[in-house]
């Protein structure tokens, strides 16, 4: 397993060791053990899995709030997003900063995002199924989001009119939300 530090405090890309043969191949999703060899903490007590049907489809960009806050370790299994990190940690030398990576069946890599961060994803293909640990239980009443194209953040998703869920297409700004996570210096 290969840890990549990103230009966020906290953002990992994880790329699996891959092992293949003429039978096809083998990768290690997860190993709790090898995460705290390379000084990464977490416990993960659910397991999702999403289907997009659609090339253009956005999910995002969503987190939840307080103490039912997620970190979540994600990837693609069928074909390919852009995955979308930003940083919502009040005093964070990168607050409000984003981080995109593609995410693929073919490249296998995932993305490690911690705690106190929104996540979306563009589907860049049709078929594409999504898979993502997460270290706490979902919670309704903390289900938040922010809109997609918030020009505070100004993501750079490529595209203009992505297909959204109606939840998605009226969050509000990330200034008019009540995300209020605290960044906190852990070294």
């Amino acid at each position: 397993m290969k840890v990549i530090k990103t230009d966020i405090e906290d953002l990992f890309i994880i790329e699996p060791k891959i092992f293949g043969d003429n039978r096809g191949w083998f990768m290690e999703s997860w190993s709790q053990k090898k995460m705290e060899e390379a000084g990464l903490y977490y416990s993960f007590v659910q397991d999702n899995h999403s289907f997009s049907a659609i090339k253009g489809t956005l999910r995002g960009l969503h987190f939840q709030k307080g103490e039912h806050s997620q970190a979540k370790l994600v990837r693609c299994a069928k074909g390919a997003v852009l995955d979308v990190a930003v940083d919502l940690r009040k005093g964070s030398p990168t607050y409000k900063k984003w981080f995109a990576v593609e995410l693929s069946a073919e490249n296998k890599k995932q993305f490690l995002i911690p705690r106190g961060f929104a996540h979306g994803f563009l589907t860049l293909t049709d078929d594409v199924e999504f898979l993502y640990k997460a270290d706490n239980y979902y919670n309704f009443e903390s289900d938040r989001n922010i809109i997609w194209n918030d020009t505070d953040i100004d993501v750079d998703w490529g595209i203009k009119n992505p297909i959204l869920s109606e939840k998605d297409a009226k969050a509000p700004k990330l200034c008019d939300s009540d995300a209020n996570f605290t960044y906190n210096k852990t070294n």
